[in-house]
């Protein structure tokens, strides 16, 4: 079920219904992914095509060692809105137990352009928060898109000491 970029207009819209994903789901997830990415200023061509295979891959192995979930966001059978979670394993060996900290990421929090604002990218990460939480994790990192900084903040996510470098390729 493909993400739709328009909201189709009909009398009575139902609500929307929020669930964990299926395998069934997945192609609608790499969809969204791919729409996100390109919602922020990425160029087509700087996707690859086999995007899809290659979230198909990484969703599936991910919950088969059981740290990833996602969750879709379903508004008359039609998938409108998608948010993944999982385990962060790190970017440096785990040293510290895991009572103190053990990480979970959300990515790929994606809401159809014709159903923003209507509250649905806040319950999808919410979701994915109760997720993480029931995997044991003490704290949850994402890294918000500029227009959706707001809807972290109201759920309690704040700015950390990141900090970035950009590099220019080597010549």
């Amino acid at each position: 079920m493909p993400i739709p970029d328009e909201r189709e207009p009909s009398a009575v819209r139902l609500p929307a219904v929020i669930r964990p994903g299926t395998p069934g789901d997945i192609p609608a997830v790499a969809d969204a992914f791919r729409q996100m990415w390109l919602d922020n200023g990425v160029a087509s061509e700087q996707i690859v095509a086999d995007h899809r295979d290659r979230v198909e891959r990484f969703v599936l192995e991910g919950i088969a060692r059981n740290q990833l979930c996602f969750f879709v966001a379903e508004r008359e059978q039609r998938v409108v809105g998608t948010a993944c979670c999982q385990l962060f394993e790190g970017l440096y060996p785990a040293i510290l137990v895991p009572e103190l900290r053990r990480y979970g990421y959300v990515w790929g929090v994606y809401v159809a352009a014709g159903e923003r604002r209507s509250g649905l990218g806040r319950r999808l990460t919410e979701a994915c928060v109760e997720a993480l939480r029931a995997l044991g994790c003490t704290h949850v990192l994402l890294h918000a898109a500029p227009p959706a900084r707001g809807i972290y903040e109201r759920l309690g996510f704040v700015p950390t000491n990141e900090m970035r470098l950009a590099l220019e390729p080597p010549r």
